[in-house]
Formats: C-alpha cells, structure tokens, sequence
C-alpha cells in the first residue's frame, strides 16, 4: 500500500494538481457544488420514498392512498429535476469571478438564458395509456433540465462567459452616465455581450435543427447510446457499460440515464427470463440483468461509492470530508450517490478519475466469475428496488442464497481498497486547505490585536 501511495503521489498527483488547477475545470466543479444542498434534501425524499419494505409501502398507501409516493416525490422532482439550470448559472458565475471587470450576477444570468435557448420548448404527451401521443408547446422538457442536460448546460456555460469576456474586454459595451443606479448600469454593460452569446448559442441550435437529430441534447445521447443497444448483456458489453456510465459522470453527464435507457431493455428481458426459470427449478439463463449491476456492481450508488464514504466515515482528518460523509452515508446505505458526486465533487475531479471509473469494472469482472463459475448464484429474476440496501439485496436477489450476500462483502472490500490511496491524497489535501485557512485566520485575529495595542 505504502508503494501505491509513493507512485501515486509521485506521477499522479502532479499531473491532478495541474488539471485541477484550470480555472474552467474549478468553475465547473464550484459551480455544479450549487446543486449538494439540493441534492442532500431530495435523497432524504427518495429513500422514503423507496423504502424496500413491503408493509410499510402497504401501511403507506393505507394512510395517505395510492399515490402517495408520487406525492413524496415531489421534493425530489424539485431539486433532481433542475440540475442542469443551477448549473448553467453556477459555472458561469464562479467562472466570471476569475475574470477580473466580469459582473458574475450577469454572466450567470445570460449563460441561463443560453442555456434555455438550447432547449426545445415543446414535448410529447400522452393524455391516457393507450392513446396517440401529441405534441405540446410552451414547455420545458423536465429531462432536459435536470441531470441529463447537465453536460451541455457546462458546455453553454462555458462558451457563454468566455464570449460575454471576449466582448467585455473589446469595449463592446452600453456605459451609463454617473448617478445611474449601479444595478441598471450593469444590466445595460450585459446587453451587448449577452446579445452576442445568445447569438452564437441560436445559430448552434438551428444548425442541429437541421440535422435528424433535432436538437442538443438528444444528438449527444443518441451518438453516444446506439452502440450500447447492441453490446448488450454479455461481459465485455457491462465492462464498455461502466467504464462509459462513469466517464461521462465525471464530465457531468447523467452516465446512468443516458446508457442504462438502450441496454435496460436486455436487461429486463434477461430477468424475466431467469425469473421463469427460478419458477420451473430450472437452471439460470442470464448472469447480466438489472440486479447484478444494480446490487453487485454500484454498492452506494454510481461509482461503488460505499467504501469511500466508509473511509470518510472513520479515517478523514478534513473536518470537511468528515461531515460530508456523515451527510451522505444515509443516501450511499440506499445506493443514492448524488450527494457524493455533486459534495465532493467527483464531476471534474482529476483525483478521483481512476478509481471511479475502475472500480465498477473490476466488480463486473469478479461478480461475473463468481456467477459464471458456480460460486455464486446469480440473480434469479427477483425485481428489487435499487434502493435495497447492500447485504439484504444480496440474499433476497439470489432467492435466498447467502452466496449473494458473501460477494457483496468481498465486492465492498474490493472498492475500499481500490479508493483508499486517492481518499488518503484528497483528504490530506483538504486538511493542509484546512489548516493553512486556520493559521491565516489566527495570524489575521493577531495582526488586528496588534494594530490595537499600538494605537492605544
């Protein structure tokens, strides 16, 4: 460990300084953090929402009728759904703060608005089940604001400010008179710049109009998932799966919705099928299904995140990581990693690359074995929601085989010793931030003490 340690910190550690260092990777990572407390508060909404117990979905119905868990969703459709939008704003603001003579309050404003402008406003509705779908206007598609646009609201925001910049600093402005109100003055130095940018973002969107793909969103999910609908349930299908799932994570993409929609199909059928075969004592057709990487392959959600929070838990110096894992160990015990990803965050974040992407990979390869060879029994078609919690799920999933629960020990160890060295880095990190803030503030309170000593 000591090895891994030295040559991660030797080689590894310099090149992530460096990239962490860029000002548009830190406004992209400032900027999504907006969105944690959020977040934090929908995934609270969410467990309860999914608690994997049939009495009390039952005693919940009972209490408040049939569509209370609907109705407990709301908060979640509130804060998950506009992900995308906080971030649009976020970005661009903390990425104006680095410019010096940028109002970030306007450059933040003009990237939303951009940002909408990217978006089709009109989508398809479907009045009863059955019934022929029709196309509604003057509104916004809900994935397309949330987690799902979050990668091309980071493009526009990015594009958007460095054009708001580029015009600001030509000179390219409407200036006011002295004794205009300071606020007006400012949103009439944003009128050209912010003409520009919506400009440019227009002429994007009228040129994708143009292609069969329609508009932004659906170019970049469509090119990245057509080659995931025929890889499908096999092995090297699930390792390409996750190692696309978390690379696009970590570009702030919604890896998950954006994959799992063409290869969810399989999936489903593969369990179906292992589900009547479970039923004739027949043996299991198929290891891959949505259980084996809901349960085996994302133990706390995306990115097998359980065993860094565990770490968080128990071996953080950082004050900050500490309290974060405490905030998000509830969320991580039913497989929700959003407040991970968007806390520490893990979108962007040069240190945690490797381990977020290789983990998943390394699960599938030795949950696949163990399946295949006998060790194991696979997933025997029983449909668990993905918020069961790890041990249980692996019992229950297999039909009542502790073998399940065994692999997910052993699946958990792996993942803790694969993100140990990079929480070992990023924590030591956090803690000299910590202690250098520490020691500015004391000698700031003692330069002050001082300064009054000597006027007495």
């Amino acid at each position: 460990m000591a090895n891994i340690n030295n040559i991660i910190e030797r080689y590894v550690l310099p090149a992530a300084l460096k990239i962490a260092g860029q000002k548009h990777i830190l406004s992209v990572r400032d900027g999504i953090i907006l969105n944690m407390p959020f977040m934090l508060i929908g995934s609270f909404f969410l467990i309860f929402a999914y608690l994997p117990f049939p009495s009390y979905a039952n005693f919940m119905g009972e209490l408040f009728g049939a569509a209370w868990r609907d109705k407990l969703l709301y908060p979640v459709k509130a804060t998950y759904d506009i992900m995308a939008i906080i971030s649009s704003f976020g970005i661009a603001y903390r990425l104006a703060e680095k410019y010096r003579g940028l109002d970030p309050l306007s450059t933040g404003a003009v990237s939303l608005v951009a940002f909408l402008l990217t978006i089709p406003q009109h989508t398809l509705f479907t009045p009863v089940v059955g019934a022929e779908a029709m196309m509604v206007k003057g509104v916004l598609p809900m994935n397309f604001i949330g987690s799902q646009g979050l990668f091309v609201a980071i493009i526009i925001a990015l594009l958007s400010t460095e054009i708001y910049r580029f015009v600001h600093n030509r000179d390219l402005v409407i200036t006011m008179p002295e004794g205009v109100p300071p606020a007006v003055a400012k949103s009439f130095l944003s009128l050209v710049p912010g003409f520009c940018v919506l400009a440019v973002v227009l002429a994007l969107r009228l040129i994708v109009e143009a292609t069969p793909f329609g508009d932004i969103n659906t170019m970049i999910a469509t090119l990245i998932g057509i080659p995931m609908h025929h890889i499908g349930g096999t092995l090297p299908g699930m390792i390409f799966s996750v190692i696309l799932i978390g690379l696009l994570w970590t570009l702030g993409l919604h890896g998950d919705a954006i994959v799992l929609v063409f290869i969810q199909p399989i999936w489903l059928s593969n369990m179906s099928e292992n589900l009547t075969a479970f039923q004739n004592n027949q043996p299991i057709p198929h290891i891959i299904t949505q259980q084996f990487y809901d349960l085996w392959i994302a133990p706390g959600g995306t990115g097998a995140l359980l065993g860094l929070v565990i770490f968080m838990l128990i071996r953080s110096r950082s004050a900050q990581m500490k309290q974060l894992g405490r905030i998000a160990a509830p969320g991580c015990l039913f497989n929700i990693s959003e407040p991970m990803v968007f806390g520490i965050p893990l979108v962007m974040n040069p240190y945690f690359f490797l381990p977020f992407i290789l983990t998943p990979v390394v699960l599938v390869i030795v949950t696949y074995s163990a399946m295949a060879t006998g060790l194991v029994t696979p997933p025997v078609g029983i449909a668990l929601p993905f918020t069961t919690p790890i041990f249980i799920s692996g019992y229950l999933a297999t039909g009542g085989h502790i073998s399940g629960t065994v692999i997910q020990v052993v699946n958990l160890a792996i993942s803790m010793a694969i993100y140990y060295p990079f929480f070992r880095l990023w924590d030591k990190q956090k803690y000299r931030e910590e202690q250098q803030y520490i020691s500015s503030q004391a000698e700031q309170a003692s330069a002050e003490v001082n300064g009054k000593v000597s006027v007495s």
